[in-house]
């Protein structure tokens, strides 16, 4: 949500996309429009089922006519030894992560693509997708380091007109993270430089830097925000 706002504050209309807790979207659609004067679009629909992606592409090319910034940063994680995680666990895991990135950065990146000026794709992955590897999130893990892939190849395919990055980050205050045992809080902490997660503010704003037009020639990055590890 602060990557939105960071938009809107921008003056980018926003499309707001979620699979769940429809009113919910919808009421954060209505403040924001409130607040910043600007349009919202919300989408609901699976980005990891094609006809739903197909779907939302037709509703934001309907509502807008033209698409300036996707980010992908929709992503699940079940942290469990691997012993006890069933196949289903991990299909899942890669479906929604993997399968949903490739399939909006193909088909709402087809559409960017296809437009006459320069656009650009901000990808979420993670520093568990480079150098910092958990066994107990091992599809959490492989999914990063596919989408880092994704993003090296939908650069080559979308060049000269799509700048695709992605945004690697290690340790945040987010939900996700909310429950994580102390001690590993402790240990993990230790092992930044800044000796603390980062803030889901800091993360926005990288990703809103590379997703706006102050951005003009960083392309085929995955970018490490890890406060040092």
């Amino acid at each position: 949500m602060h990557v939105q706002k960071n938009l809107l504050r921008g003056g980018y209309c926003v499309v707001l996309n979620s699979r769940s807790h429809e009113e919910e979207i919808r009421v954060i659609s209505k403040e924001l429009e409130e607040k910043y004067s600007i349009e919202c679009l919300v989408c609901m629909g699976d980005i990891a089922d094609e006809e739903d992606v197909k779907r939302m592409l037709d509703e934001v090319q309907n509502k807008f006519g033209r698409l300036d910034v996707l980010v992908n940063n929709a992503g699940i994680v079940y942290d469990m030894e691997i012993v006890e995680r069933a196949t289903s666990v991990f299909e899942e895991t890669m479906h929604n992560n993997v399968t949903g990135t490739y399939l909006m950065c193909k088909y709402f990146g087809g559409f960017m693509n296809s437009q006459d000026f320069t656009t650009r794709i901000v990808n979420i992955s993670s520093t568990n997708g480079i150098d910092c590897n958990f066994p107990t999130s091992i599809d959490y893990d492989a999914s990063k380091a596919a989408i880092n892939s994704l993003t090296r190849n939908f650069a080559i395919e979308y060049a000269p007109k799509i700048l695709v990055n992605a945004v690697a980050p290690g340790w945040i205050n987010t939900d996700m993270n909310k429950d994580l045992p102390s001690d590993l809080v402790e240990e993990e902490t230790s092992k930044i430089y800044l000796k603390r997660f980062a803030e889901s503010e800091e993360i926005a704003s990288l990703v809103y830097y590379l997703g706006s037009d102050e951005n003009t020639f960083i392309n085929n990055e995955v970018i490490k925000i890890d406060g040092g590890y």
